[in-house]
């Protein structure tokens, strides 16, 4: 009896064995997707030199050196291979001001790194290996027009230099503006994520669960628990281009001065609910299209502009010669323009100083020496007077007309224009308004 009892048990135990399920794979959606992609992440390290003056204790320990002791700083952050000739894109503030760039692929190779460009508005640099050896691995560019609030993303990177870290998450919101905590420029139009980015993370590519990179992690809010932020794919691919191209990105030009518009009672909280144009520069490409003063530009190509940022940046994602369809609205109605993107005239730095301004500026010996157009302008009430020198604009020096036309065609969508001027052995600064 006890022998078939026993029989009776193997048997059953067996058929068990043979029938039960298979176990679930625990290679997941998100598993794949790292393994896909993980190769294609480097960790970068930027190095800088800083010189300082000597101290007492430098001076007591060294001797005196008169020029100053040299001290190296290191900053971490992400980046991702684009291209397998040895491009890699991160972020501007990872490698800013460094005197040397080393990239550190998942398998350990080390790769030296140039900056080919890099673009402090939008945060992004494009790097280029110095001596690749061999072809490189590459993560695949996706698109960032179709991300849905909810969908699955992966961040990977290089926090507090925890090399190869991963984390995941969902698309939280889009359209996000934050403001940077070093810098307090404003950043517009961000993906915000629920997957945590910390210091380190900066540069590195945020994927969809195909493997392809939607966004650029950046780290500008410290603190920020659950919260990422992300730079879409789409605008960077524009800002890519412009820098493997020409080293810069190129300024998008449509010739409109405007402002944003708030709603909200006085002492309530006002937010912006529009971009109101102020004035349109004459023969531009707005004006072509019949924009006009007071035109509230309600969207660009399907995208909601709520304030001045918005505008700038949804500028910023065409580039030039590409043709743009505006939505305006005015107290007669509601029209669509279409209005072709342009680089910003090669003269528009002298033509804002001749027309707003009211003065013109010429080589001379010594510098650029200032005319003064119009005796009512806003120059001469400034007090300017001809004969001065033009030393600075926006914080840059000038030398010729030609850093003039470049700076403020650079900055051609600011609001004011800031001028330091010399007269004799004094200098003074001045700030206009341009609208």
């Amino acid at each position: 009896m006890k022998r078939a009892l026993t029989g009776l048990l193997v048997t059953l135990l067996l058929a068990g064995s043979v029938s039960a399920a298979p176990l679930p794979s625990r290679r997941s959606e998100i598993v794949e997707v790292v393994d896909k992609v993980s190769p294609a992440v480097v960790n970068i390290a930027a190095e800088q030199t800083v010189r300082r003056q000597s101290s007492l204790f430098d001076q007591f320990f060294f001797g005196n050196d008169p020029r100053g002791r040299s001290d190296r700083a290191q900053s971490l952050g992400s980046g991702v291979i684009i291209d397998p000739k040895g491009v890699i894109l991160t972020n501007d503030h990872v490698i800013s001001g460094a005197s040397r760039i080393l990239a550190t692929t998942k398998g350990g190779q080390e790769l030296e790194c140039e900056v080919i460009g890099s673009d402090a508005d939008n945060d992004l640099a494009v790097l280029r290996v110095r001596n690749p050896r061999g072809s490189l691995p590459t993560i695949r560019l996706g698109t960032s027009s179709d991300l849905l609030i909810g969908e699955t993303i992966v961040a990977i990177g290089n926090p507090f230099g925890l090399s190869n870290t991963v984390t995941a998450g969902v698309v939280s919101a889009l359209g996000r503006s934050v403001r940077g905590d070093q810098n307090q420029r404003l950043y517009t139009d961000f993906i915000q994520i629920d997957a945590p980015i910390n210091p380190g993370n900066s540069g590195g590519p945020v994927v969809n669960i195909q493997g392809e990179m939607v966004g650029i992690a950046t780290a500008i809010i410290g603190g920020a628990q659950g919260i990422g932020f992300a730079t879409p794919v789409d605008r960077a691919k524009r800002i890519v281009d412009d820098l493997l191209r020409f080293g810069e990105v190129r300024a998008v030009w449509i010739g409109v001065r405007g402002r944003t518009i708030t709603s909200g009672d006085r002492g309530a909280l006002e937010r912006p609910r529009g971009y109101r144009v102020r004035s349109v520069f004459p023969g531009s490409p707005a004006a072509r299209a019949g924009i006009r003063a007071g035109d509230l530009i309600f969207s660009l190509d399907g995208s909601p502009i709520e304030s001045e940022d918005a505008f700038e940046t949804a500028l910023a994602g065409r580039g030039p010669g590409r043709p743009m369809k505006l939505v305006l609205r005015n107290s007669t109605g509601e029209r669509t323009v279409t209005v072709q993107g342009a680089a910003p005239p090669a003269n528009l730095g002298v033509e804002i100083l001749k027309d707003v301004v009211g003065m013109n500026v010429s080589p001379a010996s010594g510098g650029l020496r200032i005319s003064l157009l119009d005796r009512g302008g806003a120059a001469a009430r400034a007090g300017i007077e001809t004969g001065d020198f033009l030393l600075a604009v926006n914080g840059s020096r000038v030398q010729s007309v030609d850093d003039v036309n470049r700076i403020l065609q650079r900055d051609h969508s600011r609001t004011t224009v800031w001028m330091e001027v010399g007269r004799g052995r004094y200098a003074y600064t001045l700030t206009f308004p341009l609208d």
